[in-house]
């Protein structure tokens, strides 16, 4: 009896491995969701191997400076559709396939985009990747911060490459893509809409360079993208009972549908990221011209709390 019992615990222990997958401060409970985080412990393991192709997403003189050592360097700009009056708007799948194959990257390689932004800028890249039904890739946990912690190596050398071949699929899914359109159906739906930017954006006392005017989306609630970063330490993510306690008060449900939006939708893309990859969120979507290509259009509603504008 005593050897049934025993071989009952093994199983039990072996299930409970398998239901949670443990990274560092958060928690994944389903095993066969892909894990788009990467450890600099993983990373260490295989930064070397031919297929990982790993990217440097900030600006040129902080890569120039230093970098992981083989990364390469793109910025905002490289993944942006220049076509449109307004900046901000994601690049379309041909512009992403000649910038990749160009940086030697090839349909089968694995994509590691780090930072130093808590992993904003580095979402952004994940959410177009998303959109074109692309899923071989990774966001280095903590950026280039936990990289040198970890005695990971760094370089001031721009790495060459031959060209590659990378190619995405005929008819993306574009899956967590909204265009003002649907932002415009949401508002009317009562769907819940969920503002990323700061406080004073917000209200519409301070008006990024890019935008037409101060203010909001109607009906928007605000939850800043960085409350779920430990933004002013290791720039990782906060444990999942944290981020779970920011959203719950706003998202009664986890099955609502949810559109999200900032600037330019780069903070959002975050806030996308992490509703849907770690919190398990259904229905969740980010407009990708934001309040940026928002405020541009005189026939749109917006809210305002204040008249006072500040550029930046």
């Amino acid at each position: 009896m005593n050897w049934k019992i025993n071989l009952l615990v093994l199983i039990l222990a072996f299930t409970a491995c398998k239901e949670e997958k443990k990274v560092t401060n958060i928690t994944i409970k389903d095993d066969k969701k892909i894990n788009y985080l990467i450890e600099v412990d993983e990373l260490l393991k295989i930064a070397k191997e031919p297929h990982i192709r790993i990217l440097d997403f900030r600006k040129a003189k902080f890569y120039n400076k230093e970098h992981v050592k083989g990364a390469l360097n793109i910025l905002r700009t490289d993944i942006e559709d220049a076509s449109y009056p307004y900046n901000g708007m994601m690049a379309g799948k041909k512009q992403i396939e000649t910038l990749f194959s160009k940086l030697g990257i090839n349909t089968n390689d694995t994509i590691i985009i780090y930072d130093d932004n808590g992993l904003c800028d580095s979402a952004r890249l994940w959410w177009i990747l998303q959109n074109y039904d692309y899923t071989n890739v990774k966001l280095l946990h903590g950026g280039i911060t936990a990289w040198k912690a970890n005695n990971g190596a760094i370089s001031t050398e721009a790495r060459s490459v031959k060209k590659g071949n990378f190619k995405l699929t005929e008819n993306p899914s574009m899956k967590y893509y909204v265009s003002k359109e649907d932002m415009f159906k949401a508002i009317k739906n009562n769907s819940i809409i969920l503002d990323t930017r700061t406080d004073d954006e917000y209200s519409g006392k301070r008006q990024k360079k890019g935008s037409a005017k101060g203010g909001r989306i109607p009906n928007g609630k605000l939850i800043d993208w960085s409350y779920v970063v430990n933004y002013h330490g290791d720039k990782k993510l906060k444990p999942i009972n944290e981020l779970e306690k920011i959203y719950d008060a706003v998202i009664p449900s986890k099955n609502d549908t949810v559109i999200v939006y900032c600037h330019s939708g780069v903070r959002s893309a975050h806030t996308t990221f992490v509703l849907t990859q770690l919190l398990g969120y259904k229905n969740v979507k980010n407009f990708d011209g934001s309040w940026t290509e928002w405020s541009q259009f005189k026939d749109l509603p917006i809210e305002q709390d204040s008249i006072t504008t500040i550029f930046n």
